[in-house]
């Protein structure tokens, strides 16, 4: 559920912290002109549509219009049968059996669009999408007839609430995704007691996942990507038996209370490399514990994000900044003063300039550049040209979704 979650995604693409994934190049092709829509400057082949999701809820989140040319393109990125592509270069092309659609960009896609509104006719033709993937166990894969994995089925839920359904009437075969996570979910006396699986591996067996399990804690209260503060059992009341999704989101907040307890991070181990902070995960499990009613975990968790993420957030790009904001609103804390960071400010920076604060920038310089065209030699279209290079983004920030296991 992240840049990652992009790479928790991604890693079914190879999916996931609001992360990219298959070691693609984090550059577009010379030849391949980003649409001026897109948030983010990053090769958008793998995480598209997830990033201009995370990007646009959160900038509805904090109260912030998106510029309509990032939704409308957003919208328009859908297949005729309802599901989305992580990105269509050319959306007039209608897509065939070889357009790589999932159901992470298309639950992520509903998610935005449901809270943005006015897309009623797009949300409804996914969610009728992802009814129909729904895989027997109840859950969901990243891809149309993938296992069912913690991940995928977590964000559908969300996807599901947000369009007005009841997640826990959306059955296949008498079972719903409620069902699904509960197999997922590691029992209290198993190493890892209380947290979710991303899957179970070869042999049939679960390991606790991190990511897994902050997007498990979300998918078994029936909550989103952007949530507030819960009211659920604290993470201090410890692992029981979990007959109940309510159950089995305690107990992944449990786990992932213990998780951040030392270092108020969570952390990734790469084969060959040492462990370093996962920013993301992090993100995600202060989302989680706060929707649980953790909130002492997940402001300390926050405190720590307030104080190192920047710079990650920097590197990443749009996913990256809509995590810190989600993690900011779940815990009341102000994402315009993260740390010393506008969160907000610097999402925005990654997309489209509106045309209506382009006008009224243009407008309230007028007097200035008139002054400027005379005291200088650069004159007015020298002012025209820094407006535009701002607002196409000359600071864009590489929006690459990390990857890690496969949302």
């Amino acid at each position: 559920m992240n840049v990652r979650r992009s790479a928790a995604v991604l890693a079914a693409v190879a999916v996931i912290g609001a992360a990219a994934p298959a070691a693609a190049d984090p550059s577009p092709s010379p030849s391949q002109a980003l649409p001026s829509a897109l948030y983010g400057d990053g090769d958008p082949r793998y995480d598209g549509v997830w990033r201009q999701s995370l990007a646009l809820l959160a900038q509805h989140t904090v109260g912030v219009e998106p510029p309509k040319p990032a939704v409308d393109w957003l919208a328009g990125q859908q297949c005729a049968d309802g599901s989305f592509a992580p990105y269509r270069a050319d959306p007039a092309k209608a897509c065939d059996a070889e357009t790589a659609v999932d159901t992470n960009q298309t639950a992520a896609a509903v998610q935005a669009l449901a809270a943005l509104g006015g897309h009623d006719a797009v949300t409804e033709k996914a969610v009728d999408w992802l009814k129909s993937v729904q895989n027997e166990d109840g859950g969901w894969g990243y891809t149309a007839g993938g296992a069912s994995d913690t991940n995928s089925t977590s964000v559908v839920i969300g996807a599901l609430a947000a369009a007005g359904e009841k997640p826990a009437d959306v059955r296949k075969d008498g079972r719903s995704p409620y069902d699904a996570l509960l197999k997922l979910a590691l029992p209290c006396d198993a190493d890892g007691a209380g947290a979710f699986a991303f899957q179970p591996d070869k042999k049939g067996e679960l390991a606790a996942n991190a990511d897994a399990t902050a997007a498990g804690v979300l998918g078994s209260l029936g909550k989103g990507l952007v949530t507030g503060p819960g009211k659920g059992a604290t993470a201090e009341a410890g692992c029981e038996k979990a007959e109940t999704p309510e159950q089995a989101a305690a107990n992944g907040a449990a786990h992932l209370t213990e998780a951040l307890a030392e270092d108020g991070h969570l952390t990734s181990a790469l084969a060959g490399a040492e462990d370093q902070p996962d920013y993301g995960n992090t993100a995600d499990a202060v989302v989680a514990l706060a929707a649980q009613g953790a909130t002492g975990p997940a402001r300390k968790s926050l405190a720590w994000l307030e104080e190192n993420a920047a710079d990650w957030a920097a590197r990443s790009g749009p996913a990256a900044y809509a995590q810190l904001i989600f993690a900011a609103h779940a815990t009341g804390a102000d994402p315009r003063g993260f740390g010393g960071t506008d969160l907000v400010k610097q999402l925005t920076a990654t997309g489209p300039s509106a045309p209506e604060q382009a006008t009224q920038a243009t407008n309230g310089e007028e007097d200035k550049e008139k002054k400027d065209e005379s005291d200088s030699g650069f004159g007015v279209w020298w002012f025209v040209g820094v407006c535009l290079v701002a607002g196409i983004g000359i600071g864009f920030l590489i929006s690459g979704r990390a990857k890690r296991q496969q949302p």
